[in-house]
């Protein structure tokens, strides 16, 4: 009976599309998150009869007679819309307005970040949570008091009396299609073929977005639409259940008749 089989991809839909709405759930809080989406496809048609068939009249069906069998998962798909900001007032807290990825350089592997929650390491290097390295390097010099970075890019370590000790001019990455980047969690994304090469400029520039000092990106997880969706997926897994049940009644009736 087909319809056991169609009710079992449906339910299995749901629970791959719940995965997804749990992760996103998850990192709610985590900064500069994109929230990921499942998208689904039907399956293969059983065609009892093509559309526009002939009848023995001479007319034609105008519909045909198609049965699906159910659904499957067709992509996971990252949703870069702009997070919301939060002042921190932190100089090495660092967000990008608009489109752009910090380049981080991780056990040799260049790879990318929206979270711009930087630290610096013993030899004054700024880098990420995990220790690697921004790219370009800046390392800030003895005697720096207060580091500064402009909306386009440039870092400035000063020292006491606001004199500069070091300067570096910050770039920051794009791609054509950010969706096809792999993520590589710990906020890193790695370039793939689908994400297309990458495009390296100053910020500010042609389509880059600009740097926001002591501000972050907020992940950009709608709790409330997430909820509406678990609700959703919820009832659609019921209802595939629901169909499998019909199914297996369906068919001990059938077996019951010679009783």
């Amino acid at each position: 009976m087909r319809a056991l089989w169609t009710g079992a991809s449906g339910m299995n839909s749901m629970q791959l599309n719940l995965d997804v709405i749990s992760n996103n759930l998850a990192n709610s809080k985590t900064t500069a998150y994109k929230r990921s989406r499942a998208d689904f496809e039907d399956l293969i048609y059983q065609t009892l009869k093509m559309p526009g068939t002939e009848n023995g009249d001479g007319t034609q069906t105008p519909t045909g007679m198609q049965v699906g069998l159910g659904s499957r998962p067709a992509a996971i798909q990252k949703i870069f819309t702009q997070g919301d900001y939060e002042n921190t007032g932190n100089n090495l807290d660092w967000a990008i307005e608009g489109r752009g990825f910090f380049k981080i350089l991780a056990n040799g592997e260049e790879v990318y970040t929206r979270a711009g929650a930087f630290k610096l390491d013993r030899d004054g290097y700024v880098v990420t949570a995990e220790g690697y390295r921004l790219q370009p390097e800046f390392s800030v010099p003895q005697g720096t008091v207060n580091i500064t970075i402009d909306a386009y890019g440039l870092i400035t370590a000063s020292d006491q009396g606001g004199n500069p000790l070091a300067q570096a001019q910050l770039t920051i990455t794009d791609f054509p299609n950010p969706a096809g980047l792999i993520s590589m969690g710990r906020n890193l994304y790695r370039q793939s073929e689908a994400s297309g090469d990458p495009i390296e400029g100053n910020p500010g520039t042609d389509s880059f977005g600009t740097i926001a000092q002591g501000f972050l990106e907020q992940s950009n997880v709608d709790v409330v639409l997430e909820m509406v969706d678990m609700i959703v997926t919820q009832r659609a897994y019921e209802l595939n259940s629901k169909a499998v049940q019909t199914a297996d009644e369906m068919m001990g009736i059938a077996n019951n008749l010679k009783r």
